[in-house]
């Protein structure tokens, strides 16, 4: 081989020696950093012994794959150390946890002196545990969501390994087994010991109660009859003080599984979870409570200033509606339901701006409790709307008041109450009937009770007489049948007036004014004034042959005052 080929030979080797080494440093970097100057002896308990050395491309393609990606937890002795977010090296985060457990399980089994240090190196901070490599933590292995930095992840990983690496030496300390077990069998006692006296008081509790209610149940009655009976109160008192005494118990279970579990070092970190959900559920109901103090306050002082308002405008309002003064548009015949208007606006003008400061008003189920209200609104608006807008313009346009006496349609009767919704009429039969607001709008109304002079309604009735009969002879004796019904006012004069001359006769119509004295029904006035319309008219010698007749009778068609009182039907007997 001449000198030229060896030179090119050479060449080569040294190449492909150099592309060794420059593949194999960075295992030699983190061998060497593991546990320096004792490579053989530490290579075999390194996280990273075994790596494949991976290409560009192999590396990219494999960290393409979701399982690549997928975090790992490093959990040692039941304790969290770390989260890999992040592969290193060409290792899943899964992969990095599972090799890492397997490297502290050896490390901790050594019982070494349990010296941790931390070295910063360019992969990240090497946790080095008495002087061979334990974990590394990587830039990419931090929460960036949580605002954690690599130093912090660094030191929560060293505190929880120094924490695994007591409970580990206490438990390989016998005595100390032995104090946990001492510890767990009190613990048991006292639970036990609690479920028994839980079992008595419940039923000292509920004896307590049932004797209270059996003292109590005469205040449980209503007109004589029973609101509640005893067999339903017992049963109630026997569920609530059953569902108090499992809740106690189960609390009482909660904490003893608890304190028992952390007497040992292995099962400590069960334990802690226990009471810290426990104790993390008591603290956020406490600031809940606490941060809806605020909000609370707030609200209470809205409906405070709200009630404040209302009591304000009471005394305006019982002033006009005792009739010692008015406002305008404001009398006695309106202040009623403005007050109650009022009123209503002002306290949902309240809620409206406390509703935003209600506990619990931001959830999803009051959210959906509102939207079922206003549905159950909208719904039913078209016919509540209608009928409150139609007892509002009764009210304000004064149609109606209360105590007039009307005819609407078919119905008759003194009105006893204008309502929102509807309004109430007492008939001359003695019946009380309820009209809806919108069908008294669509409805002719007379009102009886408006043109009258002082109190009273008016009364009319018409009758119809012949013109063989002289027309001053039958104003003359209407005029003195209502001078003799009771209850018909001489002043204002009642009156007389033909409406109709028809083909047969003309029509009179006697108009009077009636004022009740109990008050006294209008039917029964009307009552009155026709008996006393037929006995005049009889006394008189007038027939009353209305409203039509073909001819004239052969003898008059009038009752003289003998039969007036006829004697009763007779008996069987009297026959």
């Amino acid at each position: 081989m001449d000198a030229g080929s060896r030179i090119v030979v050479a060449t080569g080797v040294r190449a492909a020696l150099l592309f060794r080494c420059l593949c194999a440093a960075p295992l030699l970097v983190l061998l060497a950093c593991g546990s320096p100057g004792a490579f053989a002896s530490e290579a075999a308990s390194s996280p990273l012994i075994g790596l494949p050395v991976l290409t560009a491309s192999d590396a990219a393609d494999k960290a393409a794959t979701p399982l690549f990606r997928e975090p790992g937890e490093l959990v040692v002795f039941n304790r969290s150390i770390i989260t890999f977010r992040s592969p290193l090296l060409g290792v899943s985060p899964v992969d990095r946890a599972r090799r890492t457990r397997a490297n502290l399980d050896r490390l901790l089994d050594r019982a070494g002196k349990g010296k941790l240090e931390v070295r910063a190196e360019s992969l990240g901070n090497f946790v080095m545990l008495d002087g061979a490599l334990a974990l590394i933590v990587t830039a990419g292995d931090v929460d960036a969501m949580a605002g954690e930095t690599l130093e912090q992840a660094t030191h929560d990983a060293v505190d929880r390994l120094s924490l695994v690496l007591e409970e580990t030496r206490e438990s390989r300390d016998l005595s100390a087994l032995l104090r946990g077990t001492l510890k767990a069998s009190a613990a048991t006692g006292v639970f036990i010991a609690g479920l028994l006296l839980l079992a008595r008081a419940r039923r000292a509790m509920r004896s307590f109660l049932t004797n209270m209610v059996e003292r109590r149940s005469d205040r449980l009655r209503l007109a004589g009859a029973e609101l509640l009976r005893h067999d339903h109160i017992a049963g109630g008192i026997r569920l609530t003080t059953l569902a108090a005494h499992w809740l106690a118990g189960l609390v009482l279970t909660y904490e003893w599984l608890s304190y028992s579990l952390s007497a040992f070092p292995f099962t400590r970190p069960w334990g802690e979870q226990l009471q810290g959900y426990m104790w993390s559920v008591f603290l956020q109901v406490g600031a809940g409570i606490l941060q809806a103090v605020p909000n609370l306050a707030i609200a209470v002082l809205i409906f405070l200033v709200a009630r404040a308002v209302v009591a304000m405008l009471r005394p305006v309002f019982d002033n006009i509606e005792m009739g010692r003064g008015s406002a305008g548009w404001l009398d006695r015949d309106t202040v009623a339901p403005t007050r109650r208007i009022a009123s209503a606006l002002i306290w949902i003008f309240a809620l409206v701006m406390a509703y935003p400061y209600l506990p619990g008003a931001q959830t999803e189920a009051f959210k959906g409790v509102s939207v079922l209200i206003g549905l159950m609104i909208s719904l039913g608006s078209s016919s509540i709307v209608g009928q409150g807008a139609s007892g509002l313009i009764l009210m304000y346009s004064r149609s109606l008041r209360r105590g007039e006496f009307v005819r609407i349609g078919d119905h008759e009767g003194t009105v006893t109450e204008v309502g929102l919704f509807m309004t109430k009429i007492r008939t001359g039969l003695g019946e009380e009937v309820n009209l809806p607001n919108a069908l008294i709008l669509g409805t002719p109304t007379k009102n009886y009770s408006r043109t009258v002079k002082g109190v009273g309604y008016i009364v009319d009735t018409t009758v119809s007489i012949g013109y063989d009969t002289p027309w001053r002879q039958v104003e003359a004796m209407l005029l003195e049948s209502a001078r003799r019904t009771h209850g018909i006012l001489s002043d204002p004069a009642p009156q007389v007036f033909q409406t109709a001359l028809a083909d047969f006769y003309p029509v009179y119509r006697l108009v009077c004014q009636a004022v009740p004295e109990v008050p006294r029904l209008r039917a029964e006035v009307l009552n009155a004034l026709h008996a006393n319309v037929q006995d005049v008219f009889n006394e008189n010698g007038v027939q009353i042959m209305s409203p039509h007749y073909m001819t004239d009778p052969s003898e008059q068609k009038i009752v003289s005052p003998g039969p007036w009182f006829p004697a009763g039907p007779r008996s069987v007997d009297d026959r």
